[in-house]
């Protein structure tokens, strides 16, 4: 990225309609700049403005900027930075008399109105979009200043799509990894997929895109929805990630990961996709699932045998506890506290021998 800082009037600057944060149902729909700043006026942009009053908008906080076509004529657009400037024009348009909220005007009470500050506004003009592609992906997508997970999704599909690039390509640009890049793009691919299917609330998905990533890495969603083939495969050839025989299932994974307009999710917090994609793995799992109105995932898991595991893993932990207790326990044998907790773990462990039959 190449450019020197330079100054413009406040007004002559435009907000981007192809912001990711404006969201992937509106992203680039030609909104009109009154329409973007009305989506953008309530982000949280109160501590910028009163940063900017206290101390100015300081040169270090230039915003990139593109030279596009924008309503029928070039126009001077904001690629990074478009919260600061939104906050500026909130700032300008109280000060105008043009926003009476109550909490803006308490912003700028006792405040002379910085006229030099909103026709002095640092910016860096680059050549094209292109140029900062990589920027914004180590800012947005691994850096500090994360997008939320659908927009971080949104733009490295935007990357493969409009710039034919490989998942090792985006991987250089926004230091990710690949894998994490293709779990994106092809989650965000399910995403555009669920648009056509009448049966799945898309904006439930949306809203929990996270959980949709996270589920996509195990084998039993994958297998479920004959997701495995587009793992293998060029991103060219995802689209679409789920074959058509496998749309029923699709419907059914979306209704009990996001819930629909008459259920509400199985799948309640992230954390539980684990024991979700075992349950999806197993007959008995499916068929009560299925067979169920109202579904507890915990039954699903039990019926399902995976916590068969835990059983496993409990026993094997409490079975190399005790033997390495053992190493030492002759040192404390008249410990009468010792003796209390010992006599505790001899009845559970006769309960175990009863219940499994052990002579």
């Amino acid at each position: 990225m190449t450019g020197t800082i330079d100054y413009a009037e406040l007004t002559d600057i435009k907000l981007d309609p192809l912001n990711p944060r404006l969201g992937r149902s509106i992203n680039g729909k030609n909104l009109s700049q009154d329409e973007i700043y009305d989506r953008m006026k309530d982000w949280s942009l109160e501590e910028l403005a009163t940063s900017f009053l206290e101390s100015g908008f300081w040169v270090h906080e230039a915003v990139l900027c593109v030279r596009e076509e924008l309503d029928g004529e070039q126009a001077l657009v904001v690629v990074e930075g478009n919260r600061r400037i939104a906050a500026l024009k909130r700032l300008a348009k109280t000060f105008d008399g043009e926003d009476t909220s109550k909490r803006w005007l308490e912003i700028i009470a006792g405040q002379t109105r910085p006229d030099k500050m909103f026709a002095n506004v640092p910016i860096i003009v680059v050549g094209s979009r292109e140029e900062i592609v990589s920027f914004l992906g180590f800012r947005h997508v691994t850096g500090i200043k994360e997008w939320a997970p659908p927009e971080k999704a949104q733009f490295i599909a935007k990357m493969i799509d409009d710039g034919g690039l490989s998942y090792r390509d985006v991987m250089r640009k926004i230091g990710s990894k690949t894998p994490t890049v293709q779990r994106n793009y092809i989650a965000f691919c399910i995403l555009r997929q669920m648009d056509d299917i009448e049966d799945i609330v898309v904006k439930e998905v949306e809203d929990r895109f996270s959980v949709l990533f996270l589920s996509i890495r195990t084998s039993g969603v994958r297998k479920f929805l004959n997701l495995d083939p587009k793992f293998e495969v060029e991103p060219g050839e995802v689209y679409p990630p789920i074959p058509k025989d496998s749309i029923p299932n699709l419907v059914e994974f979306s209704k009990w990961l996001f819930g629909d307009q008459e259920n509400s999710p199985v799948v309640s917090d992230s954390r539980q996709i684990d024991k979700f994609a075992s349950v999806l793995a197993s007959e008995d799992g499916l068929e009560y699932l299925r067979r169920v109105r109202k579904p507890s995932l915990d039954k699903a898991y039990v019926i399902a045998g995976g916590d068969q595991e835990e059983v496993y893993d409990l026993i094997s932990t409490a079975t190399v506890n005790l033997q390495e207790a053992l190493t030492t326990i002759h040192f404390y044998k008249e410990d009468e506290r010792l003796k209390s907790i010992s006599k505790k773990m001899f009845s559970t462990a006769l309960q175990i021998k009863e219940t499994l039959g052990i002579e």
